[in-house]
């Protein structure tokens, strides 16, 4: 009998073990926590709300895939620069921002996840604006947030239009000067562009057009030591693309 009730007690152990072990973690049955980084006033993928939430695209697939991973985070919504900042200082583990897959910022030392989204650059002038496109641009203000694909874009071919490119820390920023007459026009990802057109938060109109080749966002890491997040984001990200949980939040924000 004694020897019946320590196999039973020893495999209930065993079983104990590995159900503390199991999933992520640190062996310890406590989920493993990341701070992540992310951009503010990037609507509709990073926003503040009227009750003062951050939410967004990109906030719903962050906690889909961390419910999906077994994994927490503490949220850092702190601009893009910042987040840029915070992860190379090691203040912060990664950051998801609507940051576009380039070449350039992989030879920089960013370390992308699997694309989630697909996204052009385009602009936009204020609604009474007589600007039709790039052509009308000679001579004038193009504004940009500052070391983005938008910006590059703008570089690329202000010469070619004859226009001046004048770069601010956010979006809402450079928003704000087209709307107060400071800048002609301004450059950003034509998703965000429409979507704060659309619902009446920018007195805008986007320019058909406009736009450059699509690229794809990634989640971003900056040191290889992080990788485990890497992989945690891939793998939930496909999960969530299996189940149909990508597809209604793309559609909760975008229709």
């Amino acid at each position: 009998m004694k020897k019946v009730l320590s196999v039973l007690l020893a495999a209930i152990l065993c079983m104990s073990v590995a159900a503390c072990t199991s999933g992520t973690g640190d062996g310890s049955g406590k989920k493993k926590n990341f701070a992540i980084a992310t951009d503010k006033g990037f609507s509709p993928f990073e926003f503040q709300d009227a009750d003062g939430n951050i939410v967004g695209i990109d906030m719903d697939i962050l906690a889909a895939i961390a419910e999906d991973q077994g994994f927490t985070y503490d949220l850092q919504y702190i601009g893009w620069d910042a987040s840029i900042a915070a992860c190379q200082a090691g203040q912060a583990d990664g950051m998801i921002a609507g940051a576009s897959i380039t070449d350039e910022r992989k030879e920089n030392g960013w370390t992308f996840s699997d694309g989630y989204f697909d996204a052009t650059q385009g602009m936009a002038v204020a609604s009474n604006s007589d600007i039709s496109g790039f052509e009308a641009m000679n001579g004038k203000k193009l504004a940009v947030k500052n070391g983005t694909m938008s910006n590059q874009y703008a570089d690329s071919i202000k010469d070619k239009y004859g226009f001046e490119v004048v770069t601010f820390p956010t979006s809402p920023d450079m928003y704000q000067a087209v709307m107060g007459g400071q800048v002609d026009a301004c450059m950003d990802d034509t998703p965000i562009l429409k979507y704060n057109i659309k619902t009446g938060e920018l007195d805008m109109k986007f320019v058909d057009g406009t736009e450059n080749e699509p690229a794809e966002y990634g989640f971003a890491i900056f040191d290889s030591s992080k990788q485990e997040l890497i992989d945690l984001f891939n793998a939930g990200l496909k999960n969530i693309r299996e189940n149909g949980t990508y597809d209604e939040i793309i559609a909760k924000y975008l229709g």
